[in-house]
């Protein structure tokens, strides 16, 4: 059976680059020969033991490619198609789908409904860092890249943009609004340009780290508060003259920075929750006025599919937004153990690494 390099997850502390057999699709599915993918925070919280998913699991969710085989039942495509697949591969056939919420597909048990079911990729089937990608449901969840784009410009759109553009719609920003961003890892970079696109004209971007503070200003902010020299709470309110923010996207997973964001909102305000939280959240008595403060608390989970991604593509195309400078490093499959090394301690102002097989 021929056989591929995959990065592959051995216990908390290992992901190797190994060998696996080259996926077969089933009838509605597609292998795509990936041609860039990139490592996710997630993935870092996989590599901790922080996420649990199972040993040998091949890891990644953020996949371009070129379609080598295509399932039985599988029209619309052509193998050589350039395509990209959304990091969340819903089916389209489940409850959760039917009810327009695609990222929790899966199936709801006695227990309770299976959260985040439509995340497959390097959760419960084998990922995007490897030579080749089996997709689900490729009628769904394939798109292709529009000609003149390259994998650098379309590599953001399977999650990073997809989930900072959530961050922004799910918090209903609106033509004239002010925004609060805390933290501009590169999700909260580009909720800082979605929350741009959609009308907002005071965006204040909350970091300590001097390029990201520079690159929260190239991707829209109009302020940048840095929270080691000032209290982020008291400079938004200077700086919106105490009215607080309409949105607050809170993007990086802190008990720390949700108090922060819901300190700061109006009245009414909305707090766009996009942070993956590894303890309990405390909601402080005061912010949240008691309950009596008609604010509003939004999660959202990256949003995929084929609908998705063409949009997605189809605002890069527009030069509405350039994710390019946000990969800071580039590596081969070879290398990806020294990858995960520099991005899993953030050194060397890494940003996103491109993985080229």
């Amino acid at each position: 059976m021929p056989k591929m390099k995959a990065a592959i997850f051995v216990e908390p502390g290992r992901i190797v680059l190994d060998q696996k057999p080259i996926p077969d699709p089933g009838p509605l599915d597609a292998v795509i020969r990936i041609t860039t993918t990139t490592i996710c925070g997630t993935d870092v919280h996989i590599l901790k033991g922080e996420y649990p998913v199972a040993k040998g699991l091949t890891v990644g969710h953020e996949p371009v490619g070129i379609i080598t085989k295509l399932g039985a039942q599988v029209s619309g495509f052509k193998e050589g198609q350039r395509v990209i697949a959304g990091a969340i591969t819903p089916s389209g056939t489940s409850t959760a789908c039917l009810c327009g919420f695609h990222s929790q597909d899966g199936a709801g048990t006695e227990s309770g409904w299976k959260a985040i079911g439509g995340w497959k990729f390097g959760n419960t089937i084998d990922g995007a860092q490897a030579e080749y990608l089996l997709v689900p449901d490729a009628m769904a969840n394939l798109s292709p890249v529009p000609d003149g784009l390259t994998d650098e410009q379309v590599l953001m759109c399977p999650d990073i943009l997809s989930t900072g553009f959530s961050g922004a719609e799910r918090g209903g920003v609106r033509i004239g609004d002010a925004v609060a961003v805390f933290a501009q890892g590169p999700i909260g970079l580009c909720a800082t340009a979605g929350a741009q696109l959609m009308g907002a004209t005071t965006i204040i971007a909350v970091e300590s780290v001097p390029a990201r503070m520079e690159m929260a200003r190239r991707m829209g902010a109009s302020h940048v508060v840095d929270f080691k020299t000032a209290d982020p709470v008291a400079e938004i309110m200077r700086l919106t003259n105490g009215r607080g923010v309409d949105v607050a996207i809170e993007a990086l997973g802190r008990q720390e920075t949700f108090e922060w964001a819901l300190k700061v909102l109006r009245p009414g305000g909305t707090l766009s929750s996009l942070g993956v939280y590894s303890a309990d959240l405390k909601i402080p008595l005061g912010a949240f006025a008691a309950g009596l403060g008609d604010h509003t608390i939004a999660t959202t989970l990256c949003p995929g599919g084929k609908e998705r991604m063409r949009r997605l593509m189809s605002v890069v195309a527009a030069n509405k937004v350039d994710t390019r400078p946000l990969v800071t490093h580039r590596f081969k499959l070879d290398q990806i153990e020294a990858a995960y090394e520099l991005f899993s301690h953030q050194r060397d102002g890494v940003l996103k690494v491109a993985i080229t097989p």
